[in-house]
């Protein structure tokens, strides 16, 4: 069984954490709160490179929220047809679109149960755009954060929701700071197949496992 970290451990993880990736960012482009909203729904289960090279012409032929809410369904999933799930995601964005022009006068909001109510928007996409575009001291995991987490020994929870929550208690100020700092630490240096833990890793007294996880 993997063993827990402990309290003193999480306090250092924290620190290293943060000491590693100040001032960390998205990787995504982005100029306002709508692209940000635009990529973060078309990073689901996509590389943010790829959602890169999507968007420049995207955001070009749908400048704002209210030309997208306008838009054809069809012409949407031509321009995003190399993004996975490309279907399903270009639905939601016309549905978020018109919905953020319906009952929000075009002003998406910068509220997460308000931001739950647009279509495409879960808790992870709405905490990463809080997170990202506010600050906000909250948690969002995605697969790099989860088998961070699992891989530290600061989470045992089988899905990315309790794993957040588990985090969010563990760590509970600056959780924005290493939301950011353990997406980049799993995706650059704790990797699922073949993880840098001999030369890159300044966490590797921490580690518990080299194994892989995923959510259920």
């Amino acid at each position: 069984m993997i063993k827990n970290a402990t309290c003193k451990e999480i306090q250092e993880i924290k620190k290293s954490l943060i000491a590693h990736y100040k001032g960390a960012t998205t990787e995504l482009r982005y100029k306002n709160l709508y692209e940000l909203l635009v990529c973060v729904i078309l990073s689901a289960q996509c590389t943010d490179k790829r959602v890169n090279i999507i968007t420049p012409s995207f955001f070009k032929r749908y400048p704002d929220v209210v030309s997208l809410s306008q838009a054809e369904l069809q012409d949407i999933k031509e321009e995003i047809k190399s993004c996975s799930f490309f279907n399903n995601k270009a639905t939601h964005l016309l549905a978020m679109a018109q919905s953020v022009v319906n009952n929000f006068n075009a002003e998406i909001p910068l509220d997460e149960k308000k931001l739950l109510t647009l279509k495409g928007v879960g808790q992870k996409t709405a905490h990463v755009v809080l997170i990202e575009y506010a600050q906000k001291n909250l948690m969002a995991v995605d697969t790099h954060v989860f088998r961070v987490s699992h891989r530290l020994g600061l989470s045992r929870a089988k899905t990315a929701i309790e794993t957040e929550k588990d985090l969010s208690k563990k760590f509970k100020t600056s959780l924005h700071e290493l939301h950011q700092a353990m997406v980049l630490f799993g995706r650059y240096i704790c990797k699922s197949k073949n993880p840098k833990c001999d030369n890159d890793c300044f966490l590797t007294s921490f580690c518990k496992t080299k194994q892989t996880f995923k959510a259920t």
